[in-house]
């Protein structure tokens, strides 16, 4: 009996598409040494099969406040089942390459909690564990590019059978082009059936075609919105452009909790729409079907039989960002080969090297150079259709937590939204392609926007909960929810105390739903001090000091105190790395001096506090 090909197990947990794609960029380098890869997400794998593979490399991406991608979740939970025992995978060598943001108090927790667990079942490590870093000068491949290289030589020195010429022979660039990994059918027209489709079946159609599905998402949205208002809540003088939109149901009306999270697919450009597909000179008109290139995975093509075709530019509107995301460095790699004039191709060549790989950070990530942008800066390129779907970034639902109460404002949703917008080393001016297209929306328009309900990480306090909520900026979201379902609750029965801490720079540009909040805080109101709660705001840039809401809550330490006795819970809600971290600390303060316990004790019972549900963030980059 013959031995089995070997092969390198490429597993990979992406939430954005960065891990996924450092995972395709690992299996192909090993391939270029004639070392054959398959690459395949944790949730398409079956863990139990692990034992039996003999060399896997792991690529783990962490977000927010240490959290694991969704596609990890349920592998996850079976490496950790304890009758699995610590013999279990010691046939196994494995290495683990994680991406984070050092910016995070748990940073890269997902890959050391499964470089520990791994090497706790019997597996044993190739090379140490790789830590990407986002605030490394050229983001994670800083650190990618060496760690692999190290991967290959001690690969080679395990089983020199794993790279037959040695691992630093690679097959020469002209001959590897790969093949795309899609192929697009192009339909006849008078061949299609006039079908009545409605805009959710379009939206459904394309984004079931997108390869950009990075875990089964639901590709059909769960209803439409209507914008009925835009209103500017911060005044003039403030650095910010913070906007309440109210939006009604368009058919159904769809059940919701307060803290829930509405995602919203934005509507690119129209006119830059039609300059890519000018550009890469396509026929906007034509119908197309897309499919999987490759036969081993067949259902995939007969699903493409049976698919509905499109029509090409519907397609490029609703699935590829080609507007407001960077492309990734394998498209400048792939631009290289069909490049005809020399400079761009030895350009090109260069950005795609990991000598370049400094310089391409500086002219794509951090210029956020979009698509477009990048494809007009090398005008002899000429790249088809295909590779353009399997490379450009997909278009993406963007998250939103929900401000309103679905008992205060029935058949309603309201989103609190900063409009973003930043000036480029180069000095070029970028607008966030969803919080500027809302912004530009008005209710006169009735455009329908698709979108999709889900559980953020704020589950629905129940009335009798006593709360404390941290919520600086547009982190108050949420929690204009609360309190607006609780002022409608406490009309019938008892409610429980709410201590809210808010804090914005200044007082008289930036803060948000002012008049909502002290309405809340006078006397009998939901936030009174009457009925146990409070009201406490800190104004950072009102004085010389800078003032945050960790130095409020500090202040009243013996009220939080006495409310977390009560059995309080915490929610914590913004945009920031630090401020999540620095509340925590505070209350770790608080509970130590009323405790006169260490802050090792303090940090523990706060532990059991999140352990318990009762400790929740929420925090956006």
């Amino acid at each position: 009996m013959g031995e089995k090909p070997r092969k390198l197990l490429v597993l990979y947990a992406s939430q954005t598409g960065n891990a996924l794609d450092a995972a395709e960029r690992i299996g192909r380098e090993a391939e270029r040494r004639g070392f054959p890869a398959s690459i395949v997400s944790t949730d398409e794998f079956d863990a139990s099969s692990l034992p039996y593979e003999e060399a896997v490399v792991f690529v783990v991406s962490t977000t927010g406040q240490g959290d694991s991608p969704d596609s990890f979740k349920a592998f996850w939970r079976f490496l950790l089942q304890r009758n699995l025992g610590n013999y279990w995978l010691q046939q196994v060598r494995y290495a683990v390459f994680g991406l984070g943001d050092s910016g995070y108090h748990k940073y890269n927790f997902v890959a050391k909690k499964l470089d520990k667990r791994l090497s706790d079942l019997g597996a044993t490590s190739i090379i140490e564990k790789g830590l990407g870093d986002d605030q490394h000068p050229s983001g994670y491949e800083g650190t990618l590019d060496p760690w692999m290289l190290s991967l290959w030589s001690t690969l080679y020195q395990i089983n020199p059978k794993y790279f037959p010429k040695g691992p630093y022979v690679k097959i020469p660039q002209d001959e590897v082009i790969d093949q795309p990994k899609y192929r697009i059918l192009y339909h006849k027209q008078e061949k299609l059936e006039p079908k009545l489709l409605t805009e959710s079946d379009i939206i459904q159609r394309a984004r079931g075609m997108s390869p950009g599905k990075l875990f089964k998402d639901k590709s059909k949205p769960d209803c439409f919105l209507k914008m009925t208002r835009n209103e500017v809540l911060t005044k003039a003088g403030s650095t910010k452009d913070v906007r309440h939109f109210e939006f009604q149901f368009v058919s159904s009306n769809i059940e919701y909790e307060v803290g829930d999270v509405v995602e919203l697919l934005p509507s690119q450009n129209p006119s830059a729409i039609d300059a890519f597909i000018e550009r890469c000179d396509l026929d906007p008109e034509s119908f197309i079907t897309i499919g999987l290139r490759e036969t081993e995975n067949s259902s995939f093509n007969e699903e493409m039989i049976t698919q509905l075709p499109i029509k090409l530019k519907t397609f490029v509107e609703l699935t590829m960002d080609v507007t407001s995301a960077s492309p990734r460095r394998y498209f400048f790699e792939v631009m290289s080969f069909y490049a005809t004039a020399e400079h761009e191709k030895e350009r090109l060549q260069y950005f795609a090297s990991p000598e370049g790989r400094d310089d391409l950070y500086n002219y794509n990530q951090k210029e956020r150079r979009s698509i477009l942008e990048v494809l007009e800066d090398f005008p002899s390129v000429q790249i088809p259709f295909e590779w353009l779907v399997q490379l450009v970034p997909p278009l993406k639902p963007r998250a939103f937590s929900i401000s309103s109460s679905p008992l205060a404002h029935p058949a309603q949703v309201h989103l609190t939204v900063s409009i973003v917008s930043w000036i480029t080393p180069y000095k070029r001016t970028r607008k966030g392609l969803c919080s500027s297209w809302l912004a530009s929306l008005t209710p006169e328009q009735e455009v329908n926007i698709p979108v999709w309900f889900h559980k953020g990480s704020l589950p629905a306090p129940s009335q009798s909960l006593p709360l404390i909520l941290v919520g600086p900026g547009t982190g108050c979201a949420p929690f204009r929810g609360f309190i607006a379902e609780r002022a409608v609750q406490a009309q019938s029965s008892l409610i429980a105390p709410v201590m809210f801490f808010f804090g914005c720079r200044n007082k008289d540009t930036d803060f948000l739903y002012r008049d909502f909040w002290e309405s809340h805080a006078r006397e009998g109101g939901m936030l009174s001090e009457g009925k146990g709660g409070g009201f406490y705001t800190a104004f950072s840039r009102d004085q010389p000091k800078k003032v945050y809401v960790q130095h409020k809550i500090r202040e009243m330490s013996k009220k939080v105190w006495d409310l977390l006795c009560d059995g309080a819970a915490v929610y914590v809600a913004g945009s920031s790395t630090k401020m999540p971290c620095d509340v925590m600390s505070a209350l770790e303060d608080i509970v130590s001096e009323e405790t006169g316990g260490s802050k090792e004790v303090a940090s523990r019972w706060l532990k059991a506090l999140e352990k318990a549900g009762r400790y929740n963030v929420e925090a956006w980059s």
